[in-house]
């Protein structure tokens, strides 16, 4: 990891078209500008932390699960000419 120390208005450029700005310092919180491309996915880390975890959690399949859908496949009507 790399570690800096900034002042207030003082940035950090990330690649070509991100820049961090610190905007103010506050007792134990710092304000972070961020300009970057809309294109850009930009998160706190909580926030990414949490849509990680939901993403494994929608991709974990249990055996009841797969037994579930198996049962539902079982009795929707087939398409003509497949048996």
């Amino acid at each position: 990891m790399l570690v800096l120390t900034r002042k207030v208005g003082e940035g950090i450029i990330i690649g070509d078209d991100i820049k961090l700005t610190i905007v103010e310092i506050k007792g134990g919180t710092i304000r972070l500008g961020i300009d970057a491309p809309r294109s850009k996915k930009i998160y706190r880390q909580e926030v990414y932390d949490r849509i990680q975890e939901q993403n494994r959690a929608a991709t974990s399949w249990s055996l009841d699960d797969l037994n579930a859908l198996s049962a539902i496949d079982s009795i929707l009507p087939q398409p003509k000419g497949e048996k």
